[in-house]
């Protein structure tokens, strides 16, 4: 995706920005994202932002889908996957749900121009 940068979260994690406004970073491990059976933190929780609150909900309405989210994220605009649950996803899906974030961040312009190279399917 054009104009990324990386520049470095809390604890070294890397956070994804475009124009100055992240789109996909690595969470730290918080009390709202446990494992059920430990009660462990998660300790590779990724958020991806997403379009709207209709495309988060299509993402993790389906318990079986690797996207999830916690209270601590209601009203926000994106959705958490665990690094270990990744390989659940296909390229083509993992690339898509990146380019949605990227789009969901970028400012207009730069959506606009991207969107006329690479039209949706």
């Amino acid at each position: 995706m054009p104009h990324v940068t990386v520049v470095q979260g809390t604890r070294d994690n890397p956070v994804f920005q475009v124009g100055g406004r992240s789109f996909i970073f690595f969470r730290n491990p918080r009390p709202d994202a446990v494992d059920p059976e430990t009660g462990q933190r998660y300790q590779d929780v990724i958020v991806f932002w997403v379009g709207s609150e209709a495309d988060k909900h299509a993402l993790v309405q389906d318990p079986t889908s690797p996207f999830f989210t916690t209270k601590h994220f209601d009203g926000h605009p994106s959705v958490l996957l665990r690094g270990s649950r990744i390989g659940e996803l296909t390229r083509a899906e993992l690339a898509e749900i990146i380019e949605d974030a990227w789009l969901a961040r970028a400012s207009a312009r730069r959506a606009a121009a991207w969107l006329s190279e690479h039209p949706p399917v």
